[in-house]
């Protein structure tokens, strides 16, 4: 179970028990408040023992110092602090959670020489704190501390100490509901498929209407109605009815015309009849990260009241190979009354958002469209998994995506589209075929749904090799990452709030 750690603001003094952090910049030079803390010297001493030169992530723990207030001192390094960007304060924040996780009372002194802490920089480092603190253990019976006598993550008290507390407060009231939203999405990609079917996955996201997000649930009768042949078509093979849901945020005004995201929520994908291979098939658990990052993106707006009208939708559905399963060389209707050639079963996920994304568009007429989804390996090979790949008809979106993605850590990178790559899916025997061969397969899937936007800005993010089974970093030791929720929350909050 998750022990989250209790954040609270006040202003810089001397704290009298439990654990101090303070931070030190590459000048070297330690903020004031150190000499009450530390009136023996034992923060100058351990420096220059350990030739602490306040190089970021840098870390001197000093432990029952003599004559000291505390019975803790981390000193932690900042690095150049002209260059600490938002993710390099949650990073920080994630490095002392993770020394400090065992420690019940936390004083955090956010005061560095030469370094500006603004309000945003002190809520980052409190995400970051929060986010380190993940941990999807629920169905261990035998917790990982209880086996190897580790120490248990306390229920801790920690209180950051800024020159402005009452704004940092304002600013960290959001920063967590975006931290909520994340561990929302990661704990929807790291829930097994047995547990999370698309009903139950249905029934989380309506859980976000406590927050006042607006639910709407299509099930399997009212998709047939809409003529969602290509979504239906990949679900038919399993017993778990499909759904798709509809989330509304209305924070914005009435007259406003709404921003939409949609997700792919396969939430297992065996390959269908094109069946995968069984070594790794285990993690196609995860192939419902685009699903996952909407719904935590949701969670994150509504939390944090967002000045915004956004609609999330996600197509919920699982691909299993049974007697009813689709065949390669099956034609489908989408919703758009194109036909598609289903050549590989294992390309489904394009089938899934495209009836969502004719459907969003026909529907709400949004300003943007943008669909996320675990959708090719084949961007694992282009870019590894520090980046998602950026699809998109619209060079303002995709601009304002990437800027978003720099500042939040969320990082993408823009991948090329045209109509040489187009015509590689066109079929035979219908409008279209489901993929394009070997070669640039992450493209070819892009251009496919190209063809379900029409005229509305849109972009398409690929996040196979962001959203699960992601390195371990300084704010995230979970197998899902939450992956496009910070990206999103950010670009709304800098380009789409009133």
């Amino acid at each position: 179970m998750t022990v989250l750690p209790t954040i609270s603001f006040s202003k810089i003094s001397a704290p009298k028990k439990g654990t101090a952090v303070i931070l030190v910049a590459k000048s070297g030079k330690v903020p004031a408040i150190a000499a009450e803390i530390d009136p023996s010297g034992n923060i100058a001493r351990a420096m220059d023992v350990s030739k602490f030169k306040g190089k970021a992530k840098s870390v001197v723990d000093i432990v029952a110092p003599a004559g000291a207030s505390v019975d803790r001192i981390l000193v932690i390094g900042v690095g150049d602090g002209d260059s600490v960007k938002e993710g390099d304060w949650a990073a920080l924040g994630g490095i002392v959670r993770a020394k400090t996780a065992s420690d019940k009372n936390l004083a955090v002194i956010l005061d560095c020489d030469g370094v500006a802490i603004a309000p945003d920089a002190a809520a980052a480092f409190a995400q970051g704190m929060i986010l380190r603190a993940y941990d999807f253990d629920k169905y261990k019976t035998k917790k990982k501390d209880d086996e190897d006598g580790g120490d248990k993550p306390a229920a801790q008290k920690t209180t950051l100490m800024v020159d402005n507390p009452s704004d940092c407060k304002k600013v960290w009231t959001s920063a967590e509901g975006v931290a909520r939203g994340i561990m929302l999405a990661r704990d929807l990609v790291n829930e097994p498929a047995n547990i999370l079917g698309p009903v139950e996955f249905a029934a989380r996201a309506e859980a976000l209407s406590a927050l006042g997000v607006e639910i709407e649930i299509l099930t399997e009768k009212e998709m047939k109605k809409l003529g969602m042949g290509a979504l239906l078509g990949v679900s038919q093979g399993s017993v778990r009815p499909p759904r798709l849901v509809v989330m509304k945020w209305n924070g914005g005004k009435a007259k406003d015309q709404p921003v939409a995201f949609i997700g792919k929520g396969v939430v297992f994908d065996t390959g269908g009849i094109s069946i995968k291979p069984a070594g790794g098939m285990d993690d196609m658990k995860g192939d419902m990260g685009g699903a996952a990052a909407v719904t935590g993106l949701m969670h994150a707006l509504a939390a944090r009241k967002a000045k915004a009208n956004v609609i999330g939708i996600i197509g919920l559905v699982e691909n299993m190979p049974d007697g009813n399963a689709q065949r390669p060389g099956d034609i489908v209707t989408s919703m758009s009354g194109q036909t598609i050639e289903v050549i590989n079963t294992d390309a489904e996920g394009r089938l899934v958002l495209c009836d969502a994304l004719w459907y969003c568009k026909e529907t709400y007429k949004p300003k943007f469209m943008i669909n996320l989804a675990t959708l090719t390996g084949a961007i694992l090979i282009a870019l590894g998994q520090n980046r998602a790949g950026l699809f998109s008809n619209d060079d303002e979106l995709a601009g304002q995506l990437y800027e978003a993605g720099e500042a939040s850590g969320d990082r993408v990178w823009r991948m090329p589209m045209g109509p040489e790559y187009d015509k590689m899916i066109d079929s035979k025997f219908a409008d279209m075929k489901n993929v394009g061969g070997r070669h640039a397969g992450s493209i070819t899937a892009a251009q496919f749904l190209k063809r379900y936007v029409g005229d509305v800005p849109w972009s398409h993010l690929d996040i196979a090799g962001t959203a699960m089974a992601s390195p371990a970093s300084d704010t995230n030791q979970s197998w899902g990452s939450g992956y496009g929720v910070r990206l999103l929350d950010r670009l709304v909050a800098d380009y789409y709030e009133a």
